[in-house]
């Protein structure tokens, strides 16, 4: 053949391929289009766990203008007695909100309420025995807090600590503000050189930390899981330890040998000794270096130092019974928080929560919850009062 018969042979045939696609040559097997195995769905979309807080919700401003404050009193009642300004009517109304969520182990707060006074009276320590610590942040306004005379200024940018085992009055202006309050064993192992100090103000590096991290945590509460609770108090708690060993504001100017220090250093041994046999007046003396007068004089306000001693063991006691995973007898736990007495633990323990401590062992109370049911009552599951009672006792 030819070369020029060869060149319109090759020509003719490159044409062929080209008008049949089918023709065309195989790809090499690398060029091939390989298959995969699908990736599995990223953990970002799995389903998120149930939120575990439902807050407890109180407004008044659905209500009429001149009954919104005397609701406000009875809401906030178990905390302090609140009073108007002086210039300003009962009539004139007093929009305010109160927004809390309970974390098993510390309450949130979120309160927003016009100008007012506030002052939780001795009576009022001696009848509740509510002793949390009580730390409260600002958002807007300002406060004048005074216990023993000394007066506490509160504004943005502080945190504040308070006892609410202890008086206190003082006055608001309108604000806003986000309260932590914390049972009084969450701080119990806090070191010597870092005692809190009652009515006073942390500022400081780690004070800011602590106000963004609240800030943080009151934003992702709606979302948070049971299992994120335990952590989220620790960290606030360890946060708030941090801010008191480096504030520059831990003089608050009151006597470290006051009634209050004392009263403290009390509490504290009450709470590190509790399930003891031999927590008593004289070993109290005895570790303390007080006398029993002394002792007696300071613990008064509060119905007496063996009241206070049995009120505690009574919220231990009720811990245990109301955990689905202890299963004691009612008469051991007695004994093993320092009652002597099955029929005296009964009669204290019905006295105390308004039930029999048959009843409190069938609560459904999980560890972290944001709602508390009492068995007495179903009007009770939403009581602000009885989630301050039990603050620290269902973890």
């Amino acid at each position: 053949m030819s070369d020029l018969r060869r060149e319109e042979h090759a020509e003719s045939a490159s044409v062929e391929a080209n008008d049949q696609p089918w023709r065309k040559e195989r790809k090499p097997s690398w060029a091939e289009r390989r298959r995969f195995p699908r990736p599995e769905r990223a953990a970002a979309d799995e389903p998120l766990p149930p939120p575990a807080l439902r807050p407890l919700q109180f407004s008044t401003r659905d209500l009429e203008p001149a009954a919104q404050f005397a609701a406000w009193q009875s809401y906030v009642a178990p905390l302090a007695d609140v009073r108007l300004p002086d210039n300003i009517p009962q009539e004139a109304g007093f929009p305010a909100d109160h927004v809390a969520w309970n974390l098993g182990g510390m309450l949130i707060v979120r309160q927003d309420a016009p100008p007012h006074s506030y002052m939780r009276s001795q009576a009022k320590v001696k009848g509740n025995h509510i002793d949390h610590w009580h730390i409260s942040v600002l958002r807007s306004g300002r406060t004048w807090t005074e216990v023993d005379g000394h007066v506490l200024d509160g504004e943005p940018g502080k945190v504040e600590l308070r006892s609410l085992g202890y008086p206190f009055r003082g006055r608001s202006t309108e604000a806003k503000s986000l309260s932590l309050f914390l049972p009084r064993a969450l701080l119990l192992d806090v070191p010597a050189a870092a005692e809190i100090e009652n009515n006073s103000a942390l500022s400081g590096v780690f004070t800011r930390m602590l106000i963004e991290y609240l800030d943080n945590v009151e934003a992702n509460l709606p979302r948070l899981a049971a299992t994120d609770l335990p952590y989220v108090v620790q960290t606030v708690r360890n946060m708030i330890v941090a801010s008191v060993s480096t504030s520059a504001a831990q003089s608050t100017g009151v006597d470290q040998h006051s009634a209050l220090a004392l009263t403290e250093r009390v509490r504290r041994f009450v709470e590190g000794n509790l399930i003891s046999g031999d927590l008593t007046v004289e070993r109290i003396c005895r570790e303390l270096g007080v006398s029993r007068t002394r002792l007696y004089q300071i613990f008064e306000q509060y119905g007496g130092v063996h009241h206070y001693i049995q009120r505690r063991r009574l919220l231990s006691a009720h811990a245990a019974l109301s955990d689905p995973a202890n299963r004691e007898q009612i008469v051991d736990i007695a004994y093993a928080v320092g009652f002597s007495s099955a029929a005296h633990f009964s009669r204290a323990f019905s006295k105390e929560f308004g039930y029999s401590p048959r009843e409190a062992r069938n609560l459904t109370i999980p560890r972290y919850l944001g709602q508390i049911v009492s068995p007495a009552s179903s009007d009770n599951a939403h009581s602000f009062d009885e989630w301050l009672k039990t603050l620290g006792y269902y973890n």
